[in-house]
């Protein structure tokens, strides 16, 4: 054990440090934001936390937005829980087909999210592009969960092989920036992130191009809201470096336990901006509420954690070990509520109010 986090430290440390060799090699895509005006933004705000969000009536981002999927009610109640917990932030990911469906529907249905959220004041980071789990979605009638599989109905975006085409970029072009363009200066949107997880489900560099080219699209629409994109598998040494050098804000994921998750810190500290940790909190891996929250919020990192309600994404079961039976897990993988807004574990919600001074 030693010798596997050992080593990935040491990878770590040589593939992130931002070093004379990185910044040749390396593109820089527009104008990155100084790290004097990253550090005024995140100070601006009150310290970031909140969950990746998808109500429970969804099984993934096409359940989430199609027209006639789309659940404000739900979203209206479960976002209500979040606030009364303090959470102030959620990451919520787009799907380029729902644009591809309906456009205009699409972005009136953005901003009607954004109104709810808005509601319960809770600021948003939206999401683009993604390369895990299943590798193809389809436009209309979403599956049904299998029974004790995590997130057996969540789609890849642009899917797979369509991410490594680049014939299907100026598509996906137009996609970000009537997106971006329309929601640019929107004071509601904190963050735009542009690709989650380049390289997972066995991509590796093959996503280099659709990520470099997201960046060049954002950078063009020029949105007054930071753009990030987050550092997930420290041996990717070319994705790494190029997310690295082209945030604004550094976000990253980490489920590990503190004493290495705190090394990560202290590794991404040497860019001299602020961070967002955008996915954390996997029970069963020893990453937790109790030990990491504290910590984010010590050091002034925003806190994200994956799930909010338990629901249809099945995000309760771990990634690795499913229960076919669809029984309950002897302890929750992600989630923070059940279905009827109790939380799983009262003395995590405690503990969360307190961290956000709520009695």
């Amino acid at each position: 054990m030693m010798n596997k986090y050992f080593n990935y430290l040491l990878l770590f440390f040589t593939v992130i440090n931002i070093n004379t060799k990185a910044q040749e090699n390396t593109p820089i895509v527009g104008e990155v934001w100084s790290i004097e005006k990253a550090n005024t933004w995140y100070q601006q705000h009150a310290w970031i936390n909140g969950a990746d969000f998808l109500p429970s009536t969804a099984i993934n981002q096409l359940e989430m937005w199609q027209a006639g999927t789309f659940d404000p009610a739900t979203i209206d109640k479960e976002l209500g829980w979040a606030a009364g917990i303090g959470f102030n932030t959620m990451r919520v990911y787009l799907h380029s087909l729902a644009w591809k469906q309906d456009a205009e529907g699409f972005k009136k249905r953005i901003d009607q999210y954004l109104q709810i959220a808005d509601k319960h004041r809770i600021k948003t980071i939206l999401v683009f592009f993604d390369d895990c789990w299943n590798k193809q979605g389809k436009i209309g009638k979403q599956p049904a969960p299998q029974p004790g599989i995590h997130n057996s109905g969540w789609v890849q975006d642009p899917g797979d092989p369509d991410s490594k085409d680049a014939s299907n970029f100026p598509a996906l072009e137009k996609y970000v920036k009537d997106i971006m363009n329309h929601f640019k200066t929107d004071k509601r949107i904190l963050l735009w992130d542009l690709y989650n997880e380049p390289g997972n489900s066995g991509k590796l560099t093959s996503s280099y191009p659709l990520l470099k080219s997201v960046f060049t699209w954002a950078r063009a629409v020029a949105p007054t809201q930071p753009i990030s994109a987050g550092l997930w598998a420290w041996d990717y040494k070319e994705l790494n470096a190029f997310q690295a050098l082209n945030s604004d804000i550094i976000t990253y994921h980490d489920y590990e336990e503190p004493q290495w998750h705190k090394r990560v810190i202290e590794m991404l500290r040497s860019h001299g901006r602020p961070l967002i940790c955008t996915e954390y909190m996997a029970r069963t891996r020893g990453s937790r509420f109790e030990n990491i929250m504290p910590m984010l919020k010590k050091e002034h990192i925003g806190a994200i954690n994956w799930g909010l309600v338990d629901g249809k994404s099945n995000t309760k079961y771990a990634w690795d070990t499913p229960m076919k039976n669809g029984g309950e897990p002897k302890e929750w993988f992600h989630e923070v509520f059940r279905k009827d807004g109790s939380p799983y574990k009262k003395e995590e919600v405690d503990l969360i109010k307190k961290l956000n001074n709520i009695k």
